[in-house]
């Protein structure tokens, strides 16, 4: 069609003559979708060619001509030309942006052990540059263990006269030997994750002109063409016979019949206007008006119908959910509901149930129209009236009811006013009812304005009576009430409407009832045995999100053993449900939506059966399922990654024993720098104090001065304070956890002897005080501390704990300096405190649920941030300036688009996800938006990394140098943000 088009187009077209014998043997009578091969034609096609026919069916035939020629010659055919051609277009239109280099967001962990496959749990891709289709295709088809079966044990052509002979089969070679690679490093690897770089290059290379450097793909049938190629001539394709089927298209065109074989691949489906899968499929299977075909007379009408004579064991339904937006000019995604089953019976379109589901058909195009009848019916009962508003009939007479029986209380509802006191102590007269057209005064006398009636009616003014001021009296009635009206009247009038509401009700619930069995008669018309003898299962669902020209791609994927489907979300493979997948395939839910759904014949289970051993009749897993030398390629992977996190293992021991050694060369003074660090406000000189006081204390309890017993007694003394502060149940701002380390290894029950040892430290202080008692005490302390062997404290557990301590106080730091920026607005240098804060935050509370502070205040403030990002960095991309642009865009990669796999990681936090819906609805939108070219080419460029839903949390840059804090200090900056926040929260938060 494309070729015709552009034919017409030309200045001075000719039509070169054909003759009408070789088109006889090549038109047919076909859709644009459908790959066309032995065609059985009856003798009534109609020759396009002649000189009574218009230029476009001359056009039409001549490319249908030119394209089985190509075929012939190259062994591409014509949806594959149409391919290359649509990807070289988009080559020359984005050429300036595919010459350029997309910084990687995210880099591989550095730790080996991080890249660990789990065990069991499937290999995932990793993406290598906007190929998140190509993961979504391959894990699909990888998953049918049959067509994972064909590819392991493909093998090249080996004898000479077996090679290829045309440019497709060529570039066929090289890609099934590294999909053989691909799909046995799926099989046997021991990453989480495997790198299809090469495969990826080579379906690149064999969709691309020689002139560009990269291209994007349509997902399913770039694989397809590649890989499901036919032969022609030569035996059978055991993957083509997986994935290809026949139907038969009967017509009629202008009054002659025909009927064709046609072999088709992937099926597509409109999706627009329908609201299921079979409504999809009926309407793909009829086509035009075809009354003609089911009579003896010929008619001017045309139209045919497409039955199935061999459905393919793998049934594969493409959705077209793009159309063309005339007015702008670019394509556009149906976001419309569409939902599919998780069995699909295919009786109905089978060529042998032909005659039967005609009458099916016709039987339920009449309950249609008997249901469109009734429908309109109950639609006038639930919506009466003949003005604008309309309500139920049976509400209507409902009210007319309550107004008939209402006894009123007055005759008037002006009667029975108090008309003496008005709002404001003012007075006034309310005048009668105007009976003969005038309007009534509502005015009062004036100050000074005189005395007498006369006078107080010639000078009135105005009173101003507010809404709120009114009062209504207490014995007026609520609501109108029938004024005139004889008890015989209102017998009879109660009587006609009971009676008629019933009737109305009784109407529409017949009608409802009448609606309903219809609606069932119409689900249950295909239910019969007979009709449920071809059922399907769906295997995968392939999902897009995003809009027509940028988007992610991942898939669902059922495993029929475990019984649960799984999501493959390029290196992301997790457990998931038919609830989520319905949630992100049906669509009309945020901008997710399925694009491709994979059946498998339900009564062919070798598709999804593993193998066994013939001998010991065991299943074959992991490395047994593969060919000898596809298990030797994989070993030398695994010999590769084993090894590399062996020289991880290696360098962290290495680490770990110089700290170690650095750790034992430290004095036992400075065993806790952070309790005994200088500052500027006196910190160890603060911890001194606390412990002298203790020791005046102690002194004053006891009557022993012994260095030993007064040692004993300041340590309770102390311990006996700091147990308080833990007990006490205090506000965020008044947090005793960072005054003291003790306090925060009570609240999370640290071992009696790290928290013995902890207060030995205190008392053995150096720098404690100048007095000859305060230091004999010290010199005790440290005595006691040299005596404590190490089988009595684990000093890897006790450094351990103060370690948890000083990253607790890290966070606060973090924390502190992130919420000050925010309420500066300074969200940019907030962020990334923020982050740091909730990670570290989240270490901690892994360990307990008192290591750490309020989790969810943390994320909602770091997602706020995020969120005031986003909304900062497209209104300066709305500027439309280079640099503001630049700018906006620069943001949302460094910093957002980094940020959100952290949102997306805990797929239980609903609050984040709807945050990440929101950033990346507000970029979408701008895709249905007129804008200068180079601006769409920015946002085409960056919304794939935006949409892109890994949730593969890697390395960050090297966190916020922190500054240092004393206790007081800290103490007394947390306490003041924690308030403001406090002050600055509303009801409406939900915080």
């Amino acid at each position: 069609i494309s070729e015709a088009v552009a034919f017409l187009t030309e200045k001075n077209a000719k039509v070169p003559q054909q003759d009408e014998a070789t088109y006889y043997q090549t038109a047919q009578i076909t859709n644009d979708r459908y790959i066309s091969v032995g065609s059985q034609a009856d003798t009534n096609v109609i020759d396009l060619t002649g000189d009574d026919k218009d230029d476009l069916q001359r056009a039409i035939a001549l490319s249908l001509e030119e394209s089985n020629r190509a075929f012939r010659e190259t062994g591409i055919t014509d949806e594959e030309q149409a391919i290359s051609r649509v990807l070289e277009a988009s080559i020359a239109e984005n050429k300036a942006s595919l010459k350029r280099t997309h910084t990687e967001v995210w880099s591989d962990s550095p730790n080996p052990h991080d890249r660990k496959r789990q065990e069991n749990c499937p290999v995932g891709l990793k993406n290598v540059g906007n190929t998140c289709w190509f993961s979504a295709v391959i894990q699909s088809l990888f998953n049918l263990l049959e067509f994972q079966r064909l590819v392991l044990h493909y093998s090249p052509p080996a004898r000479m006269q077996d090679l290829p002979r045309n440019q497709k089969e060529h570039r066929n070679l090289p890609f099934m030997q590294e999909l053989r690679h691909l799909f046995s490093l799926l099989v046997g690897s021991k990453r989480k994750y495997v790198d299809p770089s090469r495969a990826v290059e080579i379906l690149k290379d064999a969709f691309k002109s020689s002139e560009s450097q990269q291209v994007s793909f349509s997902p399913c049938d770039s694989m397809f063409a590649l890989v499901l190629h036919r032969e022609g001539e030569k035996p059978k394709n055991p993957m083509v016979d997986l994935f290809y089927g026949r139907f038969l298209a009967v017509g009629v065109l202008e009054g002659k019949k025909f009927e064709n074989t046609e072999m088709f691949g992937q099926y597509p489906l409109q999706v627009n206007g329908f609201k299921d899968l079979h409504e999809c499929l009926e309407a793909a299977m009829i086509e035009g008006e075809i009354e003609s075909l089911h009579s003896t007379e010929n008619s001017a009408k045309s139209g045919q119908e497409h039955w199935f004579t061999e459905l393919p064991p793998v049934l594969t339904f493409e959705l077209s959910r793009f159309e063309f937006n005339q007015t702008l000019g670019r394509p556009e995604k149906i976001h419309n509901k569409l939902e599919f089953p998780s069995m699909l019976y295919m009786d109905r379109y089978m060529d042998r149930n032909r005659d039967i589901t005609r009458i099916k058909r016709e039987e339920i195009r009449r309950l249609k129209e008997h249901l469109t009848i009734l429908q309109q019916r109950l639609e006038r009962y639930l919506s009466y009236g003949s003005g604008p508003k309309r309500f139920p009939l049976a509400d209507v007479l409902q009210y007319a009811m309550e107004f008939a029986s209402s006894k009123p209380v007055c005759t008037s509802p002006l009667e029975d006013v108090d008309t003496t006191a008005l709002p404001g102590g003012t007075t006034a007269q309310l005048p009668p009812p105007a009976s003969t057209g005038e309007q009534p005064d509502t005015s009062v006398p004036a100050e000074g304005s005189g005395s007498g009636p006369q006078a107080q009616q010639q000078q009135r003014v105005s009173i101003h009576k507010p809404f709120t001021q009114s009062r209504v009296p207490p014995d007026l009635p609520m609501h109108p009430a029938p004024r005139h009206i004889t008890e015989e009247e209102l017998r009879v009038l109660e009587g006609c409407l009971h009676r008629w509401r019933s009737e109305v009700e009784n109407d529409t619930r017949d009608l409802q009832a009448s609606i309903s069995r219809i609606h069932r008669t119409i689900e249950l018309m295909y239910s019969d045995k007979s009709m449920m003898q071809v059922p399907y299962r769906l295997h995968a669902v392939l999902v897009h999100e995003g809009q027509a020209n940028a988007g992610h791609y991942w898939a669902y994927i059922f495993d029929p053993h475990q019984q649960q489907w799984m999501k493959y979300n390029d290196i992301s493979v997790t457990k998931s449900s038919w609830e989520e997948l319905v949630r992100d395939s049906f669509g009309g839910y945020r901008n997710a939506s399925a694009y491709c759904l994979m059946y498998i014949d339900d009564k062919k289970p070798f598709l999804i059966e593993e193998e066994f051993d013939k001998e010991t009749g065991q299943m074959l897993s992991g490395l047994d399922k593969l060919p000898p030398d596809l298990k030797e390629y994989v070993e030398a992977d695994n010999k590769l990654f084993v090894r590399e996190m062996e020289e991880w293992d290696t360098l962290q021991a290495r680490k770990l024993q110089q700290e170690k050694l650095a750790l034992a060369a430290a004095s036992v003074a400075h065993d806790l720098e952070y309790m005994e660090q200088q500052s500027p406000t006196g910190d160890s000189k603060h911890l001194q104090e606390d412990t002298e006081r203790a020791i005046s204390k102690a002194a004053a309890e006891h009557d022993e001065k012994s260095p030993e017993a007064l040692l004993n007694t300041a340590v309770k003394v102390e311990y006996t304070r700091l147990l308080r502060f833990a007990q006490e149940d205090t506000p965020p701002e008044r947090d005793y956890r960072l005054q003291h380390v003790i306090v925060y290894f009570i609240h999370n029950q640290a071992p009696k002897k790290i928290v013995e040892r902890t207060l030995l430290m205190q008392f053995a202080d150096r720098n404690l005080g100048f007095d000859e008692r305060c230091k004999s005490i010290m010199k005790v302390a440290r005595a006691k501390l040299e005596l404590i062997k190490p089988d009595e404290v684990n000093m890897e557990e006790y450094e351990m704990w103060h370690q948890d301590y000083r990253k607790f106080r890290d966070t606060t730091v973090f924390l502190l300096i992130g919420l000050e920026l925010f309420l500066k607005k300074s969200y940019v240098e907030a962020l990334m405190y923020l982050i740091f804060a909730y990670q570290y935050n989240k270490e901690l509370l892994a360990k307990g649920p008192y290591r750490g502070h309020d989790e969810e205040l943390i994320a909602h403030y770091r997602r706020e941030c995020l969120l005031k990002l986003n909304e900062h960095a497209a209104v300066l991309f709305e500027t439309g300036e280079e640099t503001e642009v630049n700018a906006g865009l620069s943001i949302m990669n460094e910093l957002v688009v980094a940020c959100i796999p952290l949102l997306l990681v805990d797929e239980m936090e609903e609050k984040d996800m709807v945050a990440v819906e929101d950033m990346r609805n507000r970029w979408c939108s701008y895709l249905g938006q007129e804008m200068e070219p180079n601006l769409q080419e920015k946002l085409t460029d960056f919304l794939p990394k935006l949409l892109d839903c890994s949730t593969e949390i890697k390395s960050f840059h090297d966190p916020p140098k922190l500054p240092s804090y004393s206790t007081l200090e800290l103490c007394e900056r947390y306490g003041q943000v924690m308030t403001s926040l406090t002050l600055s929260r509303t009801p409406a938060d939900g915080r």
